[in-house]
Parts: C-alpha cells; structure tokens; sequence
C-alpha cells in the first residue's frame, strides 16, 4: 500500500486505532482489577506504589494479555513502518496524517500494529526492554542514536539487512537509513529488544500510567 492511499483512508485508520485503544484499556483495566482485590488484611500494611514494583514489571503486566512478545510479528511490524515511508517529520505530533517525530513514529507503530503502549520519549523508550547488541540485533529491535549531543536522543526501528527505519529531522520525512553510514555508525547509542520487561523509573512508570488511564477514559466516554 502507497503511502499516499493510506493516508487517504483517514476513517478506517481512526477506527483501527480506537478497536485498538478500547483493546488496550480493556486489557489494562483487568490486569489492574486482578491487582486491586488484595486480602483485606494485608492491604493496610501494604504500600500503594507496591502495585508498579510488585511481581512482573509494567510492561509484563500488560503486554502478557495483549501479545506472547513483539518478536512473534516483526513481519507485521515492519510492514506497518514500512507503510508511513514519505510521511513528513513534525515535532510532537503523534499521527501520520499530521506527522510524525522520531519517538512518535515508534509509538505510531507499535500501539496501531501491536496494542503495545510506549513511552513518549527516546530516552524513556531506551529504558524498556533489555539490551542487545549490534551483531544480535533482530528486526522489530529499537535503535538508538544521539543526534542532539544527549545519548537516546533519537529512535528507530530495525527491520534487518543492517538498516532501520525512522523519521529523522526537521524537513525530512520517514524513511530507512543503513546503520552503517558514517552518520548513524557515529551516533549510534545502542539497541533494545521488548521483551516484556523494563527498568523504567517510578516518574516515567507513572506518566505512562496516566497515558493508560487516558486511553481508558476515552473508552469509557463511547
């Protein structure tokens, strides 16, 4: 599919999107209300942060009810980066009927393809998942860059053959560069598979929290 007929077919990527956000809340919703029924007795002595650091991570809480992992569908993945190629690069914005940033771009993908929520930021995505090396990189991996003089400042995502796709700059669009380059071979930060863990910090853990409990709202509002 064209870039072009894509985004000539806003209504059917609008309701994709909300199948999948009432998918989301719907499956947050349930793992949380399994959490919320503690033992009475125990309740009391127990904090209220324990439900972010108790058992299985964030990410393990959720993605375990949505999908076995994100490396059962790189094929799928891929094919949906691949459909935003020419979708121009604008700051902030977070659908490619509008535009797309580098960490947009990666959260476009994988919450319309997956279901799978991630945080707003390169840096708080280089936090998700668990590390992996260049020569163990895979596609559907997140790559990570520092383009801005700050590490994890920019990301995208690996599709094999030692190339990526990403929304770079400013004047620029989505499109797949080779790791290679002298550019991206300097900048290059390191790589994250997702594997439903992460080691995000209480602040992060809490703003995607409220990114989850908007998504629900939202659903409970139809």
């Amino acid at each position: 599919m064209s870039v072009k007929k894509a985004l000539q077919q806003p209504r059917a990527m609008a309701l994709g999107q909300l199948c999948l956000s009432v998918l989301l809340a719907t499956v947050i919703s349930q793992a949380y209300a399994l959490d919320a029924a503690p033992d009475p007795a125990v309740e009391s002595a127990t904090p209220k942060e324990s439900i972010f650091q108790a058992g299985k991570s964030y990410f393990a809480r959720v993605s375990d009810r949505l999908m076995d992992s994100v490396s059962g569908k790189p094929d799928e993945l891929i094919n949906r980066a691949m459909e935003a190629i020419g979708v121009r690069y604008r700051w902030d914005a977070e659908l490619p009927q509008t535009g797309l940033d580098g960490s947009s771009f990666v959260g476009y993908v994988f919450k319309d393809k997956l279901g799978f929520l991630l945080p707003q930021k390169s840096t708080q995505m280089s936090h998700v998942g668990r590390p992996v090396s260049r020569d163990e990189l895979q596609p559907g991996d997140l790559v990570f860059f520092n383009t801005m003089r700050l590490t994890f400042s920019h990301v995208g995502i690996y599709v094999g053959d030692n190339k990526f796709i990403h929304s770079p700059s400013k004047g620029a669009s989505v499109r797949v560069d080779d790791l290679g380059s002298l550019y991206w071979d300097k900048r290059f930060d390191g790589a994250r598979r997702l594997d439903n863990t992460d080691n995000l910090g209480d602040a992060d853990r809490q703003e995607l929290l409220n990114q989850v409990n908007t998504i629900k709202r939202g659903s409970d509002s139809l």
